[in-house]
């Protein structure tokens, strides 16, 4: 059975906030949104993927040498509306008790992931609006090393391309075989999506109708390989998606592909 660790597609809603006086504001509740949970169900339907879906947050906490555990023991990894700042960074770096009195560093989760790839393991690139280049740039993946194994190149700057009206994936030229089996007639709108540029040597398996810009793309880095879906996997944009009846089926063919070159 393949192991799959998911990062990201995690929400904290807190609120709603009152104010009942310039001194006291208040918020009502707390509530946890895994919206990955529609990932992870299609990813386990066929009983041959076990599926670890973990928040932005405990991916950042990670201690030394976590990280290093779970690469060695998962075979694919995702990563979905997870800030290029969340490999970078460490919690460590701000312990006060220790400034001064030693030199802080730790392992570089970029640098894991990378030769971890190169290595023999899979990896999923799914889009968000902290995904690839992001909102405003926030996603940053292609200003660190992520970029050697993405199968697209990040455009500078926000990348964000939405509509309310939706966009439609096509099949490039030569990609049929990916989508044999499922209807794409009946592809919901998603309603926006990153835009990337196509990289040598890599595979774009679908675009956008409406623009031609990339949607889903391929890639082999060493011994590893690479996916990069440029739309939601989970609401928001994918807020239709998620209820395609072929939805199940398109992403067990992804993993496919991955981790069995089928």
């Amino acid at each position: 059975m393949a192991k799959i660790f998911y990062t990201g597609d995690w929400a904290v809603l807190m609120g709603p906030q009152f104010a009942s006086s310039p001194f006291n504001y208040e918020f009502k509740g707390i509530d946890i949104f895994n919206y990955g949970e529609w990932l992870v169900r299609a990813l386990e339907s066929n009983g041959r993927h076990q599926v670890r879906s973990v928040p932005t947050w405990d991916f950042y906490k990670m201690g030394p040498g976590e990280y290093e555990k779970i690469l060695d023991e998962y075979d694919l990894f995702i990563f979905s509306d997870i800030e290029a700042k969340n490999f970078q960074l460490a919690p460590g770096f701000f312990n006060r008790e220790k400034m001064g009195k030693e030199v802080l560093t730790f392992p570089d989760r970029t640098r894991l992931t990378v030769e971890a790839v190169h290595n023999g393991k899979s990896a999923m690139f799914l889009g968000g609006w902290v995904s690839f280049s992001g909102e405003i740039g926030k996603g940053g993946w292609g200003r660190t090393r992520l970029k050697e194994v993405l199968p697209v190149n990040c455009i500078q700057g926000d990348d964000l391309v939405e509509s309310t009206e939706g966009f439609f994936p096509e099949a490039n030229p030569g990609q049929e075989g990916w989508i044999e089996g499922l209807d794409m007639k009946s592809f919901p709108p998603l309603l926006g999506y990153n835009q990337v540029i196509p990289k040598e040597n890599c595979e774009i398996v679908l675009n956008i109708k409406e623009t031609g810009d990339p949607l889903l793309a391929t890639g082999e880095f060493g011994k590893g390989r690479t996916l990069a879906f440029m739309s939601d996997a989970a609401p928001h944009w994918g807020c239709n998606f998620v209820y395609w009846k072929h939805y199940n089926d398109f992403w067990l063919k992804c993993v496919d592909k991955l981790l069995y070159n089928i």
